[in-house]
């Protein structure tokens, strides 16, 4: 990671900043001079641990803010929370999410709530509640999407329902919030495996399907993010494959 003072003076907003994905943008936005908002859940001593640390990089320049962004009420106080610490809001990166199996025959309202409210819901409204604060900036939205918004992944219906929804809600916001506000997504392929696990067998066979022929980091998401911040300036309503040429080899 360089370090360099493209976004000296911005304040950037990470939801699920605590680990993995998230950390990683939050890691590379600050180290291009932004001041973080590090979200969290339940991810308290993940995300005091990042903090910490970029405070010790550079003092006061993380702050942290807890929500549940399944309920739609918190959600504001996450934008309010970045004013407090920082005064401005130039990007907003809706990174949160939840992922699992719904297989069909074992789907119930509960699956549904919940992979549709962190993967969508919760975009949409963040999105809204931060969209007076980030017109005056002329600042940036990165919704983390997926290579399976477009094709399926097998027993994973609700969430690709979830994020194919997310991929449109990316270019709707950014036809609705443009000029002043630039809208973009990534779209990560086999950069992390699930936190659960997966067996090396499958590891292997989703490998060899890129035309890469290797699994990506978190540093590849993270670039693009930086590169969505700093230096796309003429790009908005576009979502990125990270994916080592995965979704060109299914």
């Amino acid at each position: 990671m360089v370090n360099d003072a493209r976004l000296t003076g911005k304040t950037a907003l990470v939801t699920g900043s605590g680990k993995r994905l998230g950390a990683a943008i939050a890691r590379h936005l600050h180290a291009a001079g932004a001041d973080v908002v590090l979200h969290y859940r339940r991810s308290i001593d993940a995300a005091e641990r990042l903090r910490d640390e970029l405070n010790a990089a550079r003092p006061g320049s993380a702050a942290l803010a807890a929500a549940d962004i399944r309920d739609v009420s918190q959600l504001p106080g996450l934008i309010d929370a970045a004013l407090a610490a920082f005064g401005r809001l130039d990007v907003l990166v809706n990174n949160a999410s939840t992922f699992y199996p719904t297989a069909i025959g074992t789907i119930t309202p509960d699956h549904w709530e919940d992979l549709i409210g962190t993967n969508l819901k919760a975009p949409l409204f963040l999105s809204q509640a931060a969209a007076p604060h980030l017109r005056p900036t002329r600042g940036l939205i990165i919704n983390m999407v997926d290579i399976h918004a477009q094709r399926p992944l097998p027993e994973h219906t609700v969430y690709c329902v979830a994020k194919a929804g997310l991929a449109m809600l990316t270019r709707s916001l950014a036809r609705e919030l443009g000029p002043e506000i630039r809208v973009n997504g990534i779209a990560p392929g086999p950069v992390l495996w699930p936190e659960g696990g997966l067996e090396p067998e499958l590891q292997n066979e989703i490998i060899a399907k890129t035309a890469l022929k290797r699994a990506g980091a978190p540093d590849d998401i993270a670039r693009a993010a930086l590169y969505f911040a700093c230096d796309a300036s003429y790009v908005t309503g576009q979502i990125l494959a990270v994916d080592g040429g995965r979704s060109i080899g299914w």
